[in-house]
């Protein structure tokens, strides 16, 4: 049996044995990836009273400007989606990051908007995080990246063709 070569994850892992299928290994990877670049943002976001998840929450909520957006739409933008929106709401508005009032249209929904407070701590974090993109991946080069975003986008979307790829990425 070949030994593990020092850039493989079963290396890194110290896996005595090759892995049972590709496709195990390329998710291993992804989880390992996640759980290396994710530790260094959970970090910042801690020292600045947020958790990821908030931090996804305030950014997609700025976005939107004055108006806001109902806590649905907000559920459905999140990158790591949480079944609690409500719950991460709350936090933010506790800490006095949004404010939160009746949708115009329907009582029932709840519009979030981020405060001058809540925006103020966005423009904080903003070159940190980018810093932190570039400090990560930033020995990657432009076509590494793109291709990178490519395959996890189809690893996402496994019925969708190289077309609707494309589609995407270009809107």
């Amino acid at each position: 049996m070949d030994a593990p070569t020092p850039t493989s994850l079963q290396h890194e892992v110290g896996k005595q044995h090759p892995f049972d299928a590709p496709e195990q290994e390329a998710y291993l990877n992804l989880m390992r990836a996640h759980a290396v670049l994710s530790r260094a943002f959970a970090g910042l976001f801690k020292e600045h009273g947020l958790s990821d998840a908030q931090y996804n929450v305030l950014r997609i909520v700025s976005s939107a400007g004055k108006e806001g957006l109902r806590t649905e739409t907000i559920g459905a933008r999140m990158v790591a989606q949480d079944p609690d929106t409500t719950r991460l709401v709350d936090r933010l508005e506790k800490a006095g990051l949004v404010t939160r009032k009746p949708a115009p249209e329907d009582r029932r929904c709840v519009v979030v908007a981020a405060t001058d407070a809540g925006l103020l701590k966005l423009r904080e974090l903003n070159d940190k995080v980018f810093g932190m993109h570039r400090a990560q991946l930033g020995h990657m080069t432009a076509s590494d990246l793109n291709q990178l975003s490519r395959l996890l986008f189809r690893a996402r979307h496994p019925h969708k063709g190289g077309d609707a790829v494309n589609q995407v990425e270009e809107s």
